[in-house]
């Protein structure tokens, strides 16, 4: 393990994991400006890594973990400062799996005390749930006042770019201290 601190990427397949890497990459290189069109991408089966330069040259690496190795996701966790999850917000069969994945997350001892980003994912899409909407089936309320980790919630569409800034300022201001 390297002195850089390292942030699991965590969801469902499909919410956007991958495409997420990509775009913090290009803006945490690139700057606001010049994020373009979403590049494409496939399911990730196993994980992919993307190193991050951050304030203070601090160096983050986000490791993503494919939705499908769930089962085996805890086998990463004694490695990592941090833990973003995101949750597809216009895939309504998904949201009860993925409420269940986020706690049995949230439980992990391994992970009692990192800091915790939720992602609300896709806020682009015309049938996504509104954000009361969607923390009210997760009972996100309960689940922050029982977490014994600090959990921030965010809305995104990492194919628009709409909430990127905010995960790379999420990102400085728990690796940055």
């Amino acid at each position: 393990m390297s002195s850089n601190d390292v942030c699991l990427l965590l969801g469902a397949t499909g919410v956007g994991k991958t495409l997420l890497l990509k775009r913090l990459q290009k803006l945490n290189l690139h700057g606001p400006g010049e994020l373009g069109p979403p590049p494409s991408t496939l399911p990730t089966v196993g994980t992919n890594l993307t190193d991050l330069t951050l304030k203070k040259k601090k160096k983050l690496t986000l490791r993503e973990l494919g939705g499908c190795m769930g089962p085996i996701w805890s086998k990463y966790f004694k490695d990592c400062s941090s833990v973003i999850f995101m949750v597809d917000s216009a895939n309504i069969a998904q949201v009860s799996s993925s409420c269940i994945q986020l706690l049995s997350v949230l439980s992990a001892e391994p992970l009692h005390s990192v800091s915790v980003l939720i992602l609300f994912n896709k806020r682009d899409m015309p049938c996504t749930m509104s954000l009361i909407e969607i923390k009210s089936l997760f009972r996100m309320d309960d689940i922050i006042a029982s977490a014994t980790q600090p959990i921030t919630t965010l809305e995104l569409s990492a194919h628009s770019g709409e909430g990127l800034q905010e995960v790379l300022s999420w990102l400085e201001s728990i690796t940055v201290k």
